[in-house]
């Protein structure tokens, strides 16, 4: 018996939710691919959790159209969508044992006793529980709990599994921990698998792609890499990675920050305000004799410097008050450069790295 289920492909159109007059959905469109792992990325009342419900059948959409696989499936009631589902709070019953909250989608579905048996087995091994069947639910701990709520989702061999922030009661080491374990489990399944998140460290870590989600609407959907190096939107830039935004202006088919050229990799944005996104860990100290072809340079005053063991943290004041930060590793080469708080600094910025996005608001 494999319990690997047959990936398929989720097609969400047009989806609109509304909580009385209040609009949480607006016109939202998503694909997913079979057998991708998918994030959706946000803050709280952006409407990811809403969407999830909504394709686990428990919230109705005030209209769209849901396909798995090419079937619609937006008015099928949650238990005929063959959806595995891992909540928040990972919703185990306290009076079974391991085995029985594990076997308890088999039983509802008709499954034989020696079946139920093997599959359930077979999922206890997947999860990395084996011999813990007779256990009791309070008997466990947090992470051992989460892997229970996930060989239930899976042990049915769902078309598609649905995961609601079910890592976010861990604490940060087993929390990083079971992130692996989750990707290293959806890399041997094959499952398509929509997980919601806030903490976006987690959605980079984990997802093939990622929706980030805002106000009711994807800003963006990309893959990790491309939303951290070229987001689409302020929104996008600053909720992906840390980073500073400069005030800059598009005119004549050049972008200047104050009287200074912007060079960038990228195409002239069209004329207007726009925001240049520069990443900490992409600023680097240099001096006069450094060269000056590819690189922005920005005029600043060190407010102060914060060692952290292996890196530091610089931060500046440039001539409007603005603040930037430099992040770097604790190289001697580095630290023998890096003046004290209050003296002039130049930050250089490579124009490869210069990102540019419309200012918002």
């Amino acid at each position: 018996m494999s319990i690997a289920p047959s990936a398929l492909p989720i097609g969400m159109r047009a989806i609109e939710k509304r909580f009385g007059s209040v609009p949480v959905l607006r016109d939202l469109n998503l694909d997913v691919e079979a057998g991708e792992f998918l994030t959706l990325l946000g803050p709280s009342g952006s409407g990811k959790t809403t969407l999830l419900m909504i394709l686990a059948g428990f919230v109705r959409a005030n209209g769209g159209s849901i396909k798995v696989g090419g079937d619609e499936i937006i008015t099928t009631p949650p238990h005929r969508r063959n959806i595995g589902m891992v909540f928040q709070n990972y919703a185990l019953f306290p009076h079974m044992n391991v085995f029985h909250n594990i076997a308890f989608p088999l039983k509802q579905r008709g499954v034989g006793v020696t079946e139920t048996a093997q599959r359930v087995e077979k999922a206890l091994e997947l999860v990395k529980l084996q011999g813990l069947a007779e256990r009791r639910v309070d008997q466990l701990s947090g992470g051992q709990r989460q892997r229970v709520a996930l060989a239930r989702a899976i042990v049915f061999e769902p078309r598609i599994v649905l995961m609601d922030e079910p890592l976010s009661a861990l604490d940060k080491g087993l929390r990083e921990h079971m992130q692996i374990e989750l990707r290293a489990l959806h890399r041997r399944l094959g499952m398509t698998t929509v997980y919601v998140t806030h903490d976006q460290r987690e959605a980079i870590t984990m997802s093939d792609r990622i929706a980030v989600m805002n106000g009711g609407r994807i800003e963006q959907l990309d893959r990790p890499e491309t939303l951290y190096a070229a987001p689409k939107t302020q929104f996008v830039a600053g909720f992906i990675g840390e980073s500073n935004f400069i005030p800059v202006e598009s005119r004549n088919g050049s972008v200047w920050y104050e009287d200074r050229l912007i060079q960038t990799g990228a195409p002239t944005p069209p004329a207007g305000p726009h925001l240049m996104v520069v990443r900490p860990e992409k600023l680097r100290l240099v001096t006069a004799s450094d060269p000056s072809t590819g690189v922005n340079v920005l005029d600043a005053t060190v407010s102060d410097i914060i060692y952290q063991g292996d890196s530091f943290v610089c931060y500046a004041s440039l001539r409007d008050g603005r603040q930037l930060t430099l992040r770097d590793y604790c190289r001697s080469d580095v630290l023998a450069r890096l003046p004290a708080p209050g003296q002039p600094i130049t930050l250089g910025l490579d124009a490869k790295d210069t990102i540019l996005v419309a200012a918002e608001g």
